[in-house]
């Protein structure tokens, strides 16, 4: 089946917009034409929409009702299709800090998932990785994890899990300054290299200690600013460690909660847009009304934009990815442009599936967004299927 999108200002590999038309047929990208018509047979007329491709959340816990630590496929599912529905095509989900044995359970549910996903048939987000946020993080900047389940760097462990998952572990968070973290790094990317991305996290290092995690293999910063020291001018600490390094990039929950607008706008011009990447950290009560939650056994209680532990901790993000690129362009952080740039691009490079996602471009799968002027969500399309 073939299918032209026209009318468009289609987002381009070089990240700008311009006027054209795209054509899919089955479930790939198989034209670009910035001066073709509206073409024969099944066509869509954008409206001068914004035509990009569909983003990838590479680290979220959940929503609507559904986390990814229940370790379901029935969860994956509900996740997968609320993702699919606010223009988030492909999904790589956070574990939290939980027992190994329960771990093992989620790594079988997402690998049976994914052996028996199609994703058009069902209107679904596809699931391209998992994010191990924990249990090899700090006490002392544990945030909303659970700390009864926190341990030391285990490869091992990890070697089991990734085992039972067919592969789908892509990034691992580390406390870099715990006993063993540095040697698990070193391991780590001797056996897995670019494949697995070593992220510190949940961390207390200095800016010493995160250079040499560096060194050892580091090339991800989870959530930046958050559950880590702060970036000061005497105490660079993690943030401007990772700034010096090209090959680091950092992720940062664009809800405008967890990090001011401001300090998000100096953040963008610090890293630049090549590195940056956009991320929710969205949990189960994003797309539910206020109310009491759950996230990692614990009690999460969510107001309007915020949810909070019973002490008041900051717990996770109740903003889908999409928001948060509304978010950077309604406070004027950076352009539309960036925005889907960091959202859609660099996620998927970092966790290496930019071949067949992230970017309109002939041969890729067809995983699209329409948007309207107003960035209101007019279309999804999943391999070529509209939702």
């Amino acid at each position: 089946m073939q299918t032209t999108i026209f009318n468009a200002n289609v987002f381009t590999e070089d990240g700008t917009f311009r006027k054209g038309s795209v054509t899919i047929q089955g479930d790939r990208i198989a034209e670009i034409n910035e001066s073709a018509p509206r073409a024969e047979g099944n066509s869509v007329d954008a409206k001068g929409g914004y035509l990009i491709p569909g983003l990838t959340d590479i680290h979220f816990h959940g929503c609507n009702d559904h986390d990814f630590c229940d370790g379901t496929k029935e969860a994956i599912h509900g996740m997968a299709k609320y993702e699919a529905s606010i223009g988030v095509t492909q999904i790589c989900p956070a574990t939290m800090t939980i027992a190994e044995d329960k771990l093992m359970t989620i790594a079988q549910a997402a690998a049976d998932f994914q052996k028996e996903a199609s994703p058009a048939a069902n209107r679904e987000s596809e699931l391209v990785g998992i994010n191990m946020e924990g249990p090899f993080i700090s006490r002392a900047k544990k945030g909303a994890q659970n700390e009864a389940f926190i341990r030391p760097a285990d490869l091992p462990m990890f070697q089991r899990l990734q085992e039972t998952s067919g592969g789908l572990f892509k990034i691992v968070d580390l406390a870099v300054e715990e006993p063993g973290a540095l040697d698990f790094i070193e391991k780590c990317q001797a056996l897995y290299g670019d494949s697995v991305r070593l992220s510190i996290a949940h961390t207390t290092a200095d800016y010493e200690t995160a250079k040499a995690a560096i060194k050892a293999g580091v090339s991800h910063i989870t959530h930046l600013y958050n559950a880590m020291p702060p970036f000061t001018h005497r105490a660079p600490g993690v943030v401007g460690a990772a700034c010096e390094e090209d090959k680091v990039r950092p992720e940062m929950i664009c809800d405008g909660i967890h990090v001011h607008p401001a300090v998000m706008k100096a953040t963008f011009k610090m890293f630049g847009r090549d590195r940056m990447m956009v991320i929710s950290d969205s949990m189960r009560a994003t797309g539910l009304p206020d109310g009491e939650s759950e996230l990692g056994g614990q009690k999460v209680y969510k107001k309007g934009a915020h949810a909070t532990l019973a002490d008041g901790t900051l717990a996770g993000s109740v903003t889908h990815q999409m928001d948060c690129v509304r978010v950077l362009v309604k406070e004027q952080v950076v352009s539309l442009e960036d925005a889907i740039y960091c959202a859609a691009v660099n996620p998927a490079k970092q966790i290496g599936i930019y071949d067949s996602y992230g970017s309109i471009t002939p041969g890729k799968y067809a995983n699209l967004v329409l948007l309207q002027p107003d960035l209101t969500l007019e279309r999804v399309m999943i391999r070529g299927s509209f939702l």
